[in-house]
């Protein structure tokens, strides 16, 4: 990361030495991709992942703060994703995607207003060991990796180890590129304020090596929304539970994840997982996750298991190996890179995912 501190004469003589730290810092993470059963003739194929690495999704930002005095500060965050393989914004297409907020800080916590990460984020963030990788709980619910709202104002503070946090939207996601990242709900309509509200919490407890977490999360339709939510009577709601412990060298994370739908048709689902990362060396590490989802509606069934190398050249810079593979049952038809349906394939295929990459950071 790159840090610039900016001070104005100006400003050093209306306020005191008030000065303004800014960080220039990004990820770049790519690789090649193999999956087999990729289309109706059951051809494999080789491929560069688009917008999702196989440890972190790429990225480049700026944060900033400037102290205010009396331990207040003022804090802001820009964030954008983009693909590494043809260099197109992310998050369907937005500069500034995967953040683009401004806020305050204190003992008291944090507050901010914009594009922001919700609760759900941080609910996952210690027990899911694999993240956003391609194989990772995305394949089973492509909501995980995309778990920001638009128009939000969000508030988190942690006191003796608990932590809680909340966000409010009032229209959740104004891009209507598509897909999981940009669902077309821009909310904030006269006459009907539930129309894509978004409402996340959690509460969560640290306590030496481990913590456990809890969150909630419902999302309101709106006019012309993706997904069949297309009125603000419809929603997704998702509960979560999960928790993580570490033991030297080895952690251990999992969890549960309860979703409803209530749209054109209701539907539920309960996600699973456990997973646990051991550090062999400086260099070596060693991550591993079992997930299942089970549609209690169709009866549909896919159980992800992935397993993840990555050797660290240096602070910045590593390289690294996943291998993942989904069973689907007869009613269930998940691949396991991205979580969309095997376009063309039947029920019941399952499929293996291989890939090799490298992670730089600055």
């Amino acid at each position: 990361m790159k840090r610039i501190l900016l001070a104005s004469a100006l400003g050093l003589a209306a306020t005191g030495a008030h000065a303004q730290n800014v960080t220039l810092y990004g990820i770049i993470d790519t690789g090649i991709e193999y999956l087999n059963h990729a289309n109706a003739n059951g051809d494999s194929v080789w491929r560069m992942p688009s917008n999702t690495g196989g440890i972190m999704p790429s990225r480049w930002g700026l944060r900033g703060t400037e102290d205010l005095g009396n331990g207040m500060k003022a804090i802001f965050n820009l964030e954008s994703g983009f693909g590494v393989d043809t260099g197109t914004s992310g998050q369907g297409g937005r500069l500034f995607g995967r953040a683009a907020w401004v806020g305050l800080s204190g003992n008291w916590g944090t507050l901010t207003l914009g594009r922001q990460y919700n609760m759900t984020f941080y609910t996952l963030l210690d027990s899911d060991v694999m993240g956003p990788a391609v194989f990772g709980l995305g394949s089973l619910d492509n909501y995980i990796p995309n778990t920001r709202s638009d128009n939000a104002i969000g508030y988190r503070g942690t006191f003796s180890g608990l932590t809680v946090g909340a966000t409010y939207s009032f229209g959740r996601d104004a891009s209507a590129a598509g897909g999981p990242a940009a669902t077309n709900c821009a909310g904030e309509v006269p006459g009907d304020r539930k129309a894509c509200r978004q409402v996340t919490a959690m509460l969560k407890y640290d306590l030496g090596p481990g913590g456990i977490a809890a969150g909630y999360d419902q999302m309101r339709g709106g006019p012309g929304a993706a997904g069949g939510l297309t009125s603000s009577d419809t929603s997704d709601t998702r509960t979560l539970l999960n928790g993580y412990y570490r033991f030297g060298s080895l952690k251990i994370g999992g969890g549960w994840m309860g979703r409803t739908t209530r749209a054109a048709t209701r539907s539920e689902s309960d996600l699973y997982y456990l997973g646990a990362s051991y550090a062999l060396s400086s260099a070596w590490t060693i991550d591993g996750q079992v997930a299942r989802l089970k549609n209690k509606t169709t009866d549909g069934r896919s159980t992800l298991a992935t397993v993840r190398a990555t050797y660290s050249l240096s602070k910045r810079t590593a390289v690294y190996g996943l291998v993942g593979y989904i069973d689907n049952n007869k009613n269930a038809n998940l691949s396991v890179s991205g979580g969309q349906a095997l376009a063309g394939l039947p029920n019941g295929l399952n499929q293996t995912g291989v890939m090799l990459g490298m992670r730089h950071s600055f």
